[in-house]
This record gives structure tokens, C-alpha cells and sequence, in this order.
């Protein structure tokens, strides 16, 4: 599936259906139907893991709507052979899966074949690759050392775990005072927002990088004419880590999950480190405290004040 390639074709859903291939036709409404129900960064995942999908059907000379539940299982293991993870399997048949759900739903398709897919086993412990406490303090003098956008950046990732998109489309505007605390409003994963405080420390920081800006995004790229993107702040990150002696293979999501383990290990209970990751499926005392005291209560400063004792 080439979503650029056009023969008269006409644009939906941001998709393109050729209308020289009535079957494709088919293919590509469906699509289009299925992602219309999505947005942002999970918009763009599904897209990938079906055109993905799709392609290698294609490679198959196999139609997708003619397809039986070992097709599907198929595609799994040969995932595995191309050394994909267990979690990006994992997340690429749940595409597929929604994807037929879907479209028997709307009865596109008499029957959903993914109906009993085999999903793999997944890790109960996480194998991303993050820093300890010596390390998350060197990480962030360096990132001091630096300063301007590194710093904030790096301060943010640290010692709030902001995902990446969190960060990245944080606006200006949307930093304030709340009850004596600087705080920033964010967008968070499923729609979701948040009111997040932050430790003197990354205040201090994005007051310095953003200097007399009012109004627009907080993270923009070298130029200041456009937004900061994934690539260039995997750089940062990169370079940030190597220049602090650390071996590792370091990701902005390495930091987030850097301040998740490092919070427990500072005395920060699992409720509020739960809370301040944004974590899926909050238990109930989670939601009941959400409105009270949970700024006082925020592992960013706990976190903030245990790596800082690491680095002097």
C-alpha cells in the first residue's frame, strides 16, 4: 500500500484510493474508516502498522479481506524472524486485530478472522534500557553544563518522565502558578491532559531557555522556526549521554523510564509514581487524591533532591 501514489485518486482520512483498483478502493476506505477514530501519535502507529500489514500481504499476493486467522500468525513469526520485539509484535496484532473487529463490525466483512489470534507473551519486567541514580546525576550536570534547550529538555525528561510528545507539544501559555507551585499544562497519551508541577530546578531551566518568548511552542529547532522534532531530541539525548561518560544506548523514553524506576527507590509511593506517569488503568484511591494535594505530593521533587545528592 503507497498512500502517495495517485492514479485520479481521491483523498480520505489523509489515505489515497485509487480508483483504478476497485479492490484497493475497498482496502483503502476501510483503512480510512478504521483510523478516522484516532489522532496524534496513535493515529500515526496504526497507520504504520497496517500499511506495514498490508504490504506484506501484498508481498503475499494475498488480499486482506480473504485472509484466515494463520495468515495473521504467520505475519507474527515472521516479525520475529526480522528481530522485532515481543512488544512491537504485541502491538502491531492488536492493530490488525482492531482493525478486522472493525470492519466486520461494519460488516465490510462477513466474518473478523483475527477473532482467536495468538498474542506473544509478554515481559512482565521492562527491557528498556535506563540510568541509575549515579548516572541520572551525571546525565543532568552535563545537561546543566550545556544549558539552554538540553537542560530543559533533559530536566523535564528526568525528573518529571514526560513522555516525548508530552514534551514536545508543551506550549508556553500553558506554564502558571498554582498554589505556589510552577506548573505546565500538558496533553497526555489517550487524549488525556494533566497539570503537572515542576522542581525549582526545571522552572529555572525553561525560564532560562525560553528568555522573552510569550507565546508558542517551549521546545523549537535550532533555527527557532519550527517545533522540535523526535529525531533531533533523540540527538540531545544521545549526545548528552555520551558526553557524560555513559555507554548506554540512552533514549528520551530511557529517561522517562529513568525517573519511573528511580522514584520508588527515593520513597515515592507506587500510587503517586503511577499517577505521575500517567500509567493506564488508575486505581480508584488514584483517582480520588488526583485533585487533592497530589501537587504537594509530586515525585518530581522527591526525585529532583535524591539525584541532585548523587552529583555534588
Amino acid at each position: 500500500m503507497n498512500p502517495t501514489t495517485t492514479h485520479s485518486g481521491e483523498v480520505v482520512g489523509q489515505l489515497v484510493l485509487i480508483e483504478a483498483d476497485p479492490i484497493r478502493q475497498r482496502i483503502m476506505h476501510a483503512v480510512a474508516g478504521f483510523l478516522a477514530g484516532y489522532s496524534g501519535t496513535t493515529l500515526e502507529a496504526y497507520r504504520l502498522d497496517l500499511r506495514g500489514w498490508i504490504g506484506w500481504l501484498d508481498n503475499a499476493f494475498l488480499d486482506p479481506f480473504e485472509i484466515e486467522r494463520a495468515h495473521i500468525e504467520l505475519y507474527a513469526r515472521w516479525s520475529e524472524s526480522q528481530g522485532r520485539a515481543r512488544s512491537t509484535i504485541g502491538r502491531r496484532l492488536s492493530t490488525i486485530c482492531g482493525f478486522y473487529k472493525y470492519c466486520a463490525q461494519e460488516r465490510i466483512i462477513e466474518r473478523d478472522p483475527s477473532a482467536h489470534v495468538r498474542r506473544p507473551k509478554q515481559d512482565y519486567e521492562s527491557s528498556t534500557l535506563g540510568l541509575d541514580r549515579n548516572e541520572l546525576g551525571a546525565f543532568l550536570v552535563q545537561a546543566g553544563l550545556c544549558g539552554g534547550r538540553d537542560h530543559a529538555l533533559a530536566c523535564l525528561l528526568a525528573l518529571n518522565g514526560l513522555r516525548i510528545s508530552e514534551a514536545l507539544g508543551a506550549n508556553i501559555d500553558n506554564l502558571d502558578v498554582n498554589r505556589g507551585h510552577r506548573t505546565l499544562f500538558i496533553h497526555r497519551k489517550g487524549n488525556k491532559t494533566a497539570t503537572i508541577p515542576l522542581s525549582p530546578r526545571t522552572a529555572r531551566a525553561l525560564d532560562l531557555y525560553i528568555g522573552e518568548r510569550l507565546s508558542g511552542l517551549i521546545f523549537v529547532n535550532h533555527d527557532g522556526t519550527g517545533r522540535l522534532d523526535r529525531h533531533a531530541s533523540a540527538r540531545i539525548v544521545r549526545r548528552l549521554t555520551k558526553a557524560a561518560g555513559i555507554e548506554k544506548r540512552i533514549s528520551p523514553h530511557s529517561l522517562r523510564h529513568s525517573f519511573i524506576t528511580a522514584a520508588p527507590d527515593a520513597g515515592v509511593p507506587l500510587r503517586d509514581v503511577q499517577e505521575a506517569a500517567s500509567h493506564s488503568d488508575p486505581r480508584t484511591m488514584m483517582r480520588y487524591d488526583r485533585g487533592r494535594g497530589s501537587l504537594d505530593r509530586h515525585p518530581t521533587y522527591i526525585v529532583s533532591t535524591f539525584v541532585a545528592g548523587a552529583s555534588r
